[in-house]
């Protein structure tokens, strides 16, 4: 245990934000940096339980309590090789993830839990500027080939195991740059992509190919693909954005969440030169008040939007635990981001009737109407019909599945009743050969499930391939479908 007397003596803390008004000027990341000695303040309120919920909240099944020990004692060395062992980017995790493990804290059953993601970042990122994240290159290769197509942190997280144990991975990415979401879908001010770059960076020295602009299933056929590797992982992720097909939908000004943050995340790269969609002095309504809906609301508020508005069709969450999410499940709880601190207005239980336009074919409106659960089904409150100003409407309501055209065609992979690539307990495909993991199996979920089916889905190539593994396999069949 760390700081006997830690959970007692102490609360929990996290680091400052940047001002608003400073911080919506600029694409940096918003968090000022925490002191070390704050942090090893709150690394000793972990109480190293006897059963440590946080395990089972982990998909990963993160070491929690041995590395805040190890952060308390200020043996940074070792504690990044215990977070290392069950975590391939725990500076991915520590800056995006949700952080079920703290929703499971047996702290927070009557306190604050522990600051269990904020260790988690510390640490990786002193493990970088220390210089202890090196290349982990294979000692023997195995002679056999491994593609995988997907760069996001399913398919690195499968790349990095894979090629550790020795088998030649290529990662196959359709887009110009590699990282999947990562890149494309995660902005700035959440993730700053010299973060993922120096990752990629280690990965090619211990000898994974990564080949970018290659779609497979158009400039390579899956014939081609099967016959040219021993064994495939598919990690595309779930990528069909759910649309909202209300009368004028058709109207410009209308899009999906993804096209409007991959070009203002390309911007930001230098990778083009405009931005064909901005926010700059509109009225912007983002229908959808998930992690998506928060992205586009930072990166509207940094685009000059005039205001704007965020619509969610399920009621105000409470703010503290709901009894129907007791501990340690995921708790319904109110969650405010750092975009939503930037500005804009929230608004709860209303759904979109149309779409307005002007004369020029644009949208300029939506109505919308209040909304109450019924017999199980939303029904409009009457009355409540109101017009809300807009020149942008951005759909971040989510993912469908992955995109069947193509590649999943050509391969005559079945599908699961969501529409997801169905896989046995050892996330084989009924194609053999193929194995799939992350969204593109698993249906729209969290980097740390992403991660850890990559590393359990490396773990079942390496034993398809060799006969038999020492890779771990984080997710067990009984835990899957957590």
């Amino acid at each position: 245990m760390a700081d006997p007397t830690g959970f007692m003596t102490s609360d929990r803390a996290l680091p400052t934000r940047r001002p608003v008004d400073v911080r919506i000027r600029d694409w940096k990341e918003v968090y000022e940096d925490f002191e070390p000695a704050a942090l090893k303040t709150q690394a000793g309120r972990c109480m190293d339980c006897g059963i440590p919920f946080c395990h089972n909240g982990c998909p990963l099944g993160n070491l929690i309590p041995e590395w805040n020990d190890l952060v308390w004692r200020d043996d940074w060395l070792e504690a990044s090789e215990r977070l290392h062992a069950t975590n391939n980017f725990p500076e991915f995790t520590g800056r995006l993830c949700p952080a079920p493990c703290e929703a499971a804290c047996v702290l927070g059953i009557n306190a604050n839990p522990v600051t269990i993601k904020q260790v988690e970042v510390e640490i990786a990122d002193r493990a970088v500027d220390e210089g202890w994240v090196t290349p982990v290159p294979p000692s023997e290769q195995t002679g056999k080939r491994v593609a995988v197509v997907g760069s996001g942190p399913a398919g690195l997280a499968a790349a990095q195991q894979l090629t550790r144990a020795g088998h030649a991975v290529t990662v196959l990415e359709r887009q110009a740059r590699i990282g999947g979401l990562l890149r494309y879908g995660i902005p700035e001010f959440k993730m700053e992509k010299a973060v993922l770059d120096r990752r990629l960076e280690q990965m090619s020295a211990e000898g994974t190919q990564f080949v970018t602009g290659v779609d497979v299933g158009a400039d390579l056929s899956a014939d081609e693909l099967r016959s040219s590797y021993d064994a495939v992982v598919l990690a595309g992720g779930s990528t069909v954005g759910r649309d909202l097909p209300v009368p004028g939908r058709e109207l410009a000004g209308i899009h999906l969440a993804m096209d409007y943050l991959k070009p203002a995340n390309e911007l930001q790269e230098g990778s083009r030169e405009d931005c064909p969609i901005t926010a700059d002095g509109k009225d912007v309504v983002i229908i959808g008040g998930g992690d998506t809906g928060a992205d586009c609301l930072g990166t509207a508020h940094r685009q000059g939007a005039r205001s704007v508005t965020q619509l969610e069709i399920l009621p105000q969450p409470p703010d503290q635990r709901d009894d129907s999410t007791p501990w340690p499940t995921w708790p319904l709880m109110m969650r405010t981001s750092s975009a939503h601190e930037e500005g804009g207005e929230r608004l709860f239980s209303v759904n979109t009737v149309r779409f307005l336009g002007d004369d020029d074919r644009v949208v300029s409106g939506l109505e919308l109407v209040d909304v109450e659960m019924v017999d199980g089904r939303f029904t409009p409150v009457e009355g409540t019909s109101r017009v809300l100003p807009a020149q942008l409407v951005l759909l971040a309501m989510g993912f469908v599945g992955p995109q069947r055209e193509g590649l999943l065609e050509q391969l005559g992979v079945e599908l699961d009743p969501r529409g997801n690539v169905a896989r046995t307990d050892a996330w084989a495909t009924n194609v053999p050969g193929v194995f799939v993991a992350g969204d593109m199996g698993r249906g729209q979920s969290l980097i740390v499930w992403a991660i850890a089916e990559g590393r359990s889905a490396a773990s079942a190539v390496d034993a398809f391939l060799s006969g038999s593994t020492l890779l771990p396999s984080p997710i067990l069949p009984t835990t899957r479908g957590q």
